[in-house]
């Protein structure tokens, strides 16, 4: 088996490298390698490379950034994915994509199901949209997983922006009112590994196909989240560590507006594929043991 793996130096790029490498002849690219911002060629690699499973970890992922380019985020989010599904199509191809929770416009007070109607906020969110939408409309073959508030020991994430900070502030001054679930990107990885084995072992895959949440189990706040990787040990090689202040999303004003609850169930994740991820704080404590 043939997988290509389009992003391999994002967060759940760099997961997804170790363990796909198991699976099959493992071909990884980097932006270099691939440029989702071009279309020919994007339809030439898949062409000369001929993979039997397609995984995209790449995206353009600045939420704010997006908002003063909103054609760059469209090419790599929304129209690349149909491109790759067309190819994938034409292969018969397994291609398997990542959005996010930002399709929601977090008006809910319960998490958001697949069946839920998207409404997104930003041009983050809705590139993202019109990217799941493009692969339902031109693959033949595909797993779409949503995911929410990724983080990793490493890279750039709300992680590790907080374990920086913290060594250059006394007090950091961190939102209290969005709500959503940490996700270990690692958990991401394995768990993607585990649902393509399930898919190509199923007698009728075509049953299989659309979008699935797959996050953490359970909700806090990114304030919540930051006292947790405290009490875990982010900050337990500092002097003096920082005192965490909670504040709102109106005292920290950003390009792109936010939902402010964006939790998702996993029920079709469980009743589809038989497993759901670990809770979001088991994953975090493990995840920053791992890291040290």
């Amino acid at each position: 088996m043939k997988i290509l793996l389009a992003g391999k130096n994002g967060q759940v790029g760099r997961e997804l490298e170790k363990i796909l490498a198991g699976m099959g002849e493992l071909i990884a690219l980097d932006r270099q390698d691939l440029d989702l911002a071009n279309m020919d060629s994007i339809r030439e690699k898949f062409r000369r490379l001929k993979p039997d499973v397609i995984v995209n970890a790449a995206a353009y992922t600045a939420v704010d950034k997006a908002e003063s380019e909103p054609d760059l985020a469209m090419a790599v989010n929304g129209i690349a994915p149909g491109i790759m599904a067309e190819e994938a199509g034409r292969l018969n191809a397994l291609l398997v994509h990542y959005s996010t929770d930002y399709v929601f416009d977090g008006t809910k007070s319960s998490p958001y199901t697949e069946q839920d109607a998207t409404n997104p906020l930003n041009v983050y969110g809705q590139t993202k949209l019109a990217g799941e939408r493009a692969i339902c409309a031109n693959a033949t073959r595909f797993l779409i997983f949503r995911t929410e508030w990724v983080y990793d020991a490493q890279g750039k994430n709300f992680l590790n922006t907080i374990k920086r900070l913290g060594s250059q502030r006394r007090e950091l001054t961190i939102v209290n009112d969005q709500v959503g679930a940490p996700t270990w990107s690692r958990e991401i990885a394995q768990a993607t590994a585990r649902c393509i084995g399930l898919y190509l072992a199923c007698p009728e895959p075509a049953r299989v196909n659309g979008i699935y949440n797959l996050t953490a189990r359970g909700q806090t706040s990114w304030f919540g989240f930051a006292q947790a990787a405290a009490e875990y040990g982010l900050f337990s090689g500092l002097a003096h560590p920082p005192t965490l202040r909670a504040i709102t999303s109106a005292e920290f004003p950003t390009p792109a507006k936010r939902p402010m609850y964006s939790v998702l169930s996993s029920a079709k994740l469980l009743g589809q594929f038989g497993f759901q991820l670990p809770s979001w704080d088991d994953s975090l404590h493990t995840c920053l043991r791992a890291g040290r």
